[in-house]
């Protein structure tokens, strides 16, 4: 049975809707998630144990194909070290922070969706979750496709040398499959080329990475953990979102 139009919807535009995922949008959105880590060669679905503590975010077309998703959990700072990135930082540093935090997890794409209209409206939908929840961190791994650390070198270099978070709250090495962000960079332009397109999202809003990669053998990826401090994303991108989530 389809959802009733207007359940859970947080914005509509452009024939796209982004809603709060539940019932049959749940399982739509999960799907599509199987599907872009299955495209990957990773593993399905309910991968880590956290979906039933988070809440999922669906962007679909009028006829109801999901093209975007996410889940995403708030905490206070005691709370963080439940997240599900604490599976694979130590995020004790973070349970410092002087406000309410929100984890993003496994935002993925469509392949027929690369035209960046769905990613705009889970960023604009974001932004009201954001709001919502009196957030000033985001936090969540960014990956890399594939668990070989060779072809992401440059990339992994070019964050480590612009992009780390300060010491007072950076994440500390939790797992033994990691590598360092450091390494020769001879091409600039190539080596954020190299950068995943949501990442460099997320570096355009201020954002700042973990010191070390972890390799993700189950998942099939590498990842670094990205935090935004919300109080720093630059006034230009902050007009931007506020546009797309509220309107002019």
């Amino acid at each position: 049975m389809a959802d009733a139009p207007e359940r859970g919807l947080m914005l509509r535009h452009g024939g796209l809707i982004a809603r709060e995922a539940e019932g049959a949008a749940l399982e739509r959105a999960m799907a599509l998630r199987a599907r872009c880590f299955e495209g990957e060669g990773g593993a399905l679905r309910e991968a880590d144990g956290h979906d039933a503590s988070c809440r999922h975010l669906i962007v679909e077309d009028r006829e109801e194909r999901a093209l975007c998703t996410l889940r995403w959990r708030a905490f206070d700072p005691g709370e963080v070290t439940r997240a599900a990135s604490h599976d694979a930082y130590d995020l004790a540093a973070l349970s410092r922070w002087p406000g309410r935090l929100l984890e993003i997890g496994r935002f993925c794409t469509a392949s027929e969706a690369r035209d960046g209209a769905a990613l705009r409206m889970a960023l604009a939908a974001l932004t009201r979750i954001v709001v919502a929840e009196r957030t000033t961190l985001l936090f969540g791994s960014a990956s890399f496709a594939g668990i070989d650390p060779a072809p992401h070198g440059p990339a992994l270099a070019w964050l480590g040398a612009h992009h780390l978070a300060p010491p007072a709250w950076r994440p500390r090495r939790r797992v033994p499959d990691a590598v360092p962000l450091a390494g020769p960079i001879h091409d600039p332009r190539a080596a954020r080329a190299g950068l995943p397109p949501l990442l460099r999202s997320y570096l355009g809003m201020g954002g700042v990475v973990s010191d070390h990669a972890v390799i993700d053998a189950g998942m099939n990826t590498l990842h670094v953990l990205c935090m935004v401090d919300v109080a720093k994303i630059p006034p230009g991108r902050v007009r931007v979102l506020r546009a797309l989530a509220f309107g002019p």
